[in-house]
């Protein structure tokens, strides 16, 4: 007996729920021989400011959380991702033409990622703070804490690698994030999103839209809800515009670098130095107790 092939709806991943674009608009993606692949949503400024409000609402939460349970549930997201290799190795195969085993060592590199990030939560800060000798009888501290909304543009190289390079070390400190997938290859990062979707992670403090990049980044850029903002997914050539436009609203600016497969994949594409730009550092002044 034949089937109907049931071809899968991909959708926006915004406040914990997979929702449509507000405006129903839809664009072709393409496979990596140029055959229709899917229909992504194209998401609007309105599912944009819906995405930062979400992010908004969602940090403060997310922050106040212990460093241990952040560290619990970015290893849960390692565990629900291992459960759903095939589905996101097909995704791979089919939109960047890697081979499966090449798409199944993509995947067992965002895995681990994922547990290295879940080790750093409870350590990073003892790192990053200080205590500050000071000419007085004062205590003087310096402390890192979260920035609070980070817009991240992603790119399309090594799509779910590089995703989870920029995501886990802005989110293991308490930042909530809105990511821009890559217009040509958004499928990885919303299939991605059902892994998160059953990770125990709180709605809003990750958010995927998928669109056009000249539609939606100069909102994402001088949004004043934005705290910073990270454009690795944009050609260096084409990053004044919104460079321009979050200074209006003195958003943090952090390109993570333009790295090649083969740089995703490896250990130059993590570290505490993929933390700490989005992080500020409060300096808190005490007494000497007697």
């Amino acid at each position: 007996m034949s089937r109907t092939t049931v071809l899968k709806t991909y959708k926006l991943w915004v406040n914990g729920e997979f929702i449509r674009s507000e405006s129903g608009r839809a664009y072709e993606v393409r496979d990596a021989r140029g055959k229709f692949w899917a229909n992504a949503p194209q998401a609007s400024r309105k599912d944009l400011r819906d995405a930062v409000q979400a992010a908004r609402k969602a940090q403060s939460g997310w922050a106040k959380r212990t460093p241990y349970n952040r560290g619990q549930i970015l290893y849960r997201v390692a565990e629900m991702l291992e459960t759903r290799r095939d589905a996101l190795g097909a995704e791979l195969q089919a939109i960047t033409s890697v081979a499966q085993c090449d798409a199944d060592t993509e995947i067992s590199v965002a895995i681990d990622r994922w547990v290295y990030y879940a080790g750093w939560s409870d350590k990073y800060a003892a790192l990053l703070s200080s205590v500050n000798p000071v000419a007085m009888p004062m205590h003087n501290f310096t402390t890192p804490e979260p920035m609070g909304v980070v817009g991240i543009a992603c790119p399309e190289t090594a799509p779910l690698a590089s995703l989870t390079s920029l995501i886990a070390p802005a989110i293991v400190s308490g930042n909530a994030v809105v990511a821009l997938l890559p217009e040509t290859a958004p499928t990885v990062g919303l299939a991605f999103a059902e892994v998160l979707a059953t990770s125990d992670l709180p709605a809003g403090v990750v958010n995927f839209l998928s669109g056009r990049f000249a539609e939606l980044l100069p909102h994402l850029a001088r949004h004043v809800e934005v705290d910073a903002l990270n454009l690795c997914g944009v050609p260096e050539t084409e990053r004044a515009p919104y460079e321009h436009a979050a200074a209006e609203t003195i958003t943090r600016l952090h390109h993570s670098p333009s790295l090649t497969y083969a740089e995703w994949l490896s250990d130059r594409a993590q570290g505490l130095e993929w933390i700490e730009p989005f992080l500020e550092f409060k300096t808190v002044w005490h007494p000497l107790g007697w």
